[in-house]
């Protein structure tokens, strides 16, 4: 029986979202509580990697048991065992070939940053001091939403076999003394938000106009953008999966 689980987690202390060697990873930390409370060996697949310091208002992810487990209360078991950075929302049974990576139809984020330090957005928004023109960050996200190749804002040396996403909004938001960058689309490239961000806040200081932006996407070469942001101020807001995945 396959099941899609809903999690949040403050990324902080992680290594990111996918197993690796020789780091703490929530992926790693999730897959030993799955396995301790369902007495079997549980691998997770989510619906996409987030790195080091990233957090998730929101990701899914997928896991396999056997027809006569009995799940139980198995979000209220979870949060019992797992860290207080790391918890278990909603649980739903999926159809068997339903994968939490390749079913999601949407995928979208949300980037915070503040302008004034606060103690309390340590680790979780973004202190940039500098003033920013706002409506021209906004007029950005038009380009980008009728934009298709996002070379440019890739990590290089990615293993993918095109840089097209759809993105399907885009917008800045000033909300209680902070920026919010909101972005939904298909899919992402590595690294692509936060070089989003980057850029978007050389144009916002009047560094670049929205020629020289558009250039920059043409010109499909990463080191003519922004530089990339730091991660804490990336969350995995919501994953969008068709309504027939679900039992």
């Amino acid at each position: 029986m396959r099941y899609f689980l809903e999690i949040s987690y403050d990324g902080t202390a992680y290594h990111g979202w996918q197993i690796q060697n020789n780091a703490l990873t929530v992926q790693e930390v999730l897959n030993e509580a799955l396995s301790t409370i369902l007495r079997q060996e549980v691998s997770t697949i989510g619906s996409g990697r987030t790195d080091k310091g990233v957090h998730a208002l929101n990701q899914v992810v997928h896991f396999d048991v056997s027809a006569e487990t009995k799940i139980g209360d198995l979000c209220h078991k979870l949060n019992s065992i797992l860290p207080s950075d790391i918890s278990a929302n909603e649980l739903a049974r999926v159809q068997e070939e339903a994968n939490a990576r390749f079913a999601a139809v949407s995928r979208s984020y949300l980037y915070r940053i503040h302008q004034k330090k606060n103690p309390f957005l340590v680790n979780r928004s973004y202190l940039f001091h500098r003033p920013l023109n706002v409506e021209m960050m906004n007029e950005s996200c038009e380009i980008i939403k009728r934009w298709m190749d996002f070379e440019s804002l890739s990590k290089v040396h990615t293993d993918v076999n095109h840089f097209n996403c759809e993105i399907f909004d885009a917008r800045w938001q000033e909300y209680n003394g902070e920026l919010h960058f909101h972005v939904s689309a298909n899919r992402f490239l590595r690294g692509m938000i936060r070089a989003m961000v980057g850029t978007m806040l050389l144009l916002g200081e009047g560094k670049i106009n929205l020629d020289n932006f558009e250039a920059i996407l043409e010109g499909r070469d990463r080191t003519k953008a922004g530089r990339s942001v730091p991660a804490h101020g990336l969350y995995l807001k919501d994953i969008i999966y068709p309504k027939d995945v679900y039992l």
